[in-house]
């Protein structure tokens, strides 16, 4: 199931993570709702647009497949749970209010979106007690909040916890757009060893405790990934779904003979909730056509420079070896 570039779409919003022509592995928290060019998509932690059903496609092909491939939770507690619910309906009503209602009594909620047409009800701790739908429910049922309301959103959602020792680990994680990870690989794991098998994050991870206290503490911020893959594909899980073979699923492989290269960029909003010691890391996934980049000089020389400048561990954690030359070729 594959994503529509954001060059088709008008008004879209549009990222360029690598302006400084350098591929780099830092924090690079920005303030959250800093002016990026995008107007009022630049202050929503949920964006929505016109690809809403192919990314939407895509979480609900994932949870057919396995659900537990690709949600995960551990050590999750019912006022964290709750916290994190809350949060999300209370931004998506205020970001978009013209796709979403919510109705508070005092025993229940009752939170509608009119992209689905699926209406969540909930108790009075923000739990899934049942849900509404005029299409076909969805298959498997959703089994808590946060996994019905993943799938109403085109962001993937990860939440961190802290114990009063310090001590952090990756709590929840709804993960139907991953790229080359697992979630049942990392939950349960501190922000150090999720980060381990990134290429260049030993200096960073040194600083796991202070990076998390500013991710829980701090005001919320924003930060960009990037890399590069053959297709739009949003699920790149590193395990493939049955009947389909590891070569053609993993996306990485550039064919100069019938060049088709796109830059994967990953908006990632973090906002803390202090008060129950914990943060909500949400990933949202688009895709820009690099033939279209390549148009532009300045973005083309850019993207080469930045490509030129990965550490061969990069490339080889990047899935870029084989590739890096001829891509190289393609965009001189």
């Amino acid at each position: 199931m594959e994503a529509q570039t954001i060059d088709i779409f008008d008004g879209a919003a549009v990222y360029f993570p690598l302006m400084n022509g350098r591929y780099e592995v830092k924090p690079g928290m920005l303030p959250f709702g800093c002016d990026l060019g995008n107007g009022q998509a630049d202050k929503q932690i949920f964006q929505i647009d016109d690809n809403f059903h192919n990314y939407r496609q895509a979480k609900l092909l994932a949870r057919g497949e396995r659900l537990s491939k690709y949600y995960q939770t551990c050590n999750y507690s019912q006022a964290v749970a709750g916290a994190i619910a809350r949060l999300i309906i209370q931004r998506l009503i205020h970001e978009h209010p013209q796709n979403f209602e919510f109705q508070q009594t005092a025993n229940t909620c009752k939170f509608h979106s009119h992209l689905t047409q699926e209406t969540l009800y909930l108790n009075s701790d923000w739990e899934l007690e049942r849900v509404s739908a005029e299409d076909n429910p969805v298959f498997p049922s959703y089994i808590s909040t946060l996994d019905a309301l993943a799938a109403q959103i085109q962001e993937d959602l990860t939440v961190i916890c802290r114990h009063a020792d310090g001590s952090n680990w990756l709590s929840a994680v709804h993960l139907c757009y991953p790229n080359h990870w697992s979630a049942e690989e990392k939950i349960g794991r501190d922000f150090a060893a999720i980060h381990a098998p990134v290429a260049g994050m030993e200096r960073i991870n040194r600083r796991s405790e202070a990076i998390v206290n500013t991710m829980i503490a701090r005001e919320p911020t924003v930060r960009f990934a990037w890399g590069l893959s053959k297709d739009t594909r949003l699920n790149h899980h590193p395990e493939p779904p049955p009947h389909v073979s590891a070569s053609q699923w993993q996306g990485r492989k550039f064919d100069l003979k019938s060049p088709k290269l796109y830059l994967r960029i990953e908006r990632q909003v973090i906002w803390g909730l202090p008060e129950y010691n914990t943060a909500i890391f949400t990933i949202r996934t688009y895709f820009r056509d690099c033939s279209v980049i390549k148009q532009n000089l300045v973005l083309r020389s850019k993207l080469y420079a930045a490509i030129e400048s990965m550490t061969a561990e990069s490339l080889i954690y990047k899935g870029l070896v084989e590739s890096r030359d001829s891509i190289l070729q393609w965009l001189r």
